[in-house]
């Protein structure tokens, strides 16, 4: 498990966006623990810095924040080399690190000419794979992917290195519930994480006794700062990836315009970021962001609350990375103080 230090016991985390040099990145992780975080995830895609490589830095910079993949898909990366590379990062931080592992973001893979075919059986098969791999197995393989007498040639020094899984449908949050040791659950609003709380419930009521217990995380796109609108200004880059692959059900959740989702949806596939940001409205925000000044955020930090057992600040924090992560963490004493 993530664990948590907290007075009131519940986990938070933190989402560092490699679109910024290791150095840098490895500060904020500095940074998050001296603020009382628990576990900082690196995010994951193509066109940023490489995760695992951040990771590393990140567990030089630290000395007790867990380290996790915020996250990996099993598509642009061969499960077996995931393995490997996570085995490194628990190797190096001492016993640190998270699996964080999901099907990816489906734009940003057809940017790359990859089809996520079954994403629910490639996670599972996933991460069965890579627990196997990490007590030292051998493994052969044949499923959504392929593998044939696969082996480490490390040991990594956890006992059993947690899987938590990216999630937003009720398969694969179901999934995530009978299989994994946690969630990531990628929604912000109290509505979704409501819902998502009644999907983990018929995941759990399969599990197997002898599996130790889970936890569910709010993965939050947040946006803090001390001026309202700058905070929803820096808000616009993570909600128009969350709205770009929003499920038809979660848009009218929020009562979002299919065709205004649409739109952001096809300028961030043919690569057209700017056009995508600009298209994103105030409804948007509202629905897939924590965005607001610090007292705003510790509100709505509360509400998601009701429904899981931590948060994880997900990017941007906000228009200043450094205020963003203090500000993040007065938000959160503020909640544990209510």
């Amino acid at each position: 498990m993530v664990g948590n230090s907290t007075s009131a016991g519940i986990t938070w985390g933190i989402e560092l966006t490699p679109e910024h040099p290791p150095e840098r990145i490895a500060t904020l992780a500095a940074l998050a623990e001296d603020e009382g975080f628990d576990a900082a995830f690196a995010s994951s895609h193509y066109f940023n810095r490489d995760p695992f490589v951040v990771l590393s830095r990140m567990a030089d910079a630290t000395d007790e924040l867990r380290l996790g993949s915020g996250v990996v898909n099993p598509y642009e990366t061969h499960p077996v080399k995931l393995a490997a590379q996570t085995a490194t990062i628990d190797e190096i931080s001492d016993g640190r690190a998270v699996f964080g592992v999901g099907a990816g973001d489906r734009s940003s893979l057809s940017n790359l000419g990859v089809e996520r075919d079954r994403p629910l059986r490639r996670v599972l098969e996933t991460f069965d794979l890579a627990r196997d791999l990490w007590a030292g197995e051998t493994v052969s393989h044949e499923g959504t992917f392929t593998a044939q007498d696969a082996a480490l040639n490390l040991d990594p020094p956890s006992e059993r290195i947690p899987v938590y899984v990216g999630a937003q449908g009720p398969h694969m949050l179901r999934m995530s519930a009978k299989h994994a040791d946690g969630v990531l659950i990628n929604a912000a609003h109290p509505r979704d994480l409501e819902w998502a709380a009644g999907q983990l419930e018929q995941g759990l009521a399969d599990r197997p006794d002898d599996r130790d217990s889970f936890e569910a995380l709010a993965f939050a796109s947040v946006s803090v700062a001390g001026d309202e609108d700058a905070a929803r200004e820096a808000a616009r880059p993570p909600v128009a990836f969350i709205v770009g692959g929003a499920a038809e059900p979660v848009l009218e959740r929020h009562d979002i315009d299919r065709e205004a989702a649409s739109a952001v949806g096809d300028a961030l596939e043919r690569g057209e970021l700017s056009e995508a940001f600009g298209r994103v409205t105030p409804e948007m925000i509202d629905a897939f962001c924590i965005a607001g000044t610090t007292e705003t955020v510790a509100d709505r930090f509360a509400a998601a609350l009701e429904h899981v057992d931590g948060i994880v600040v997900g990017s941007p924090l906000g228009p200043d990375l450094e205020d963003a992560v203090g500000r993040a963490s007065e938000a959160l004493a503020l909640v544990t103080e209510l």
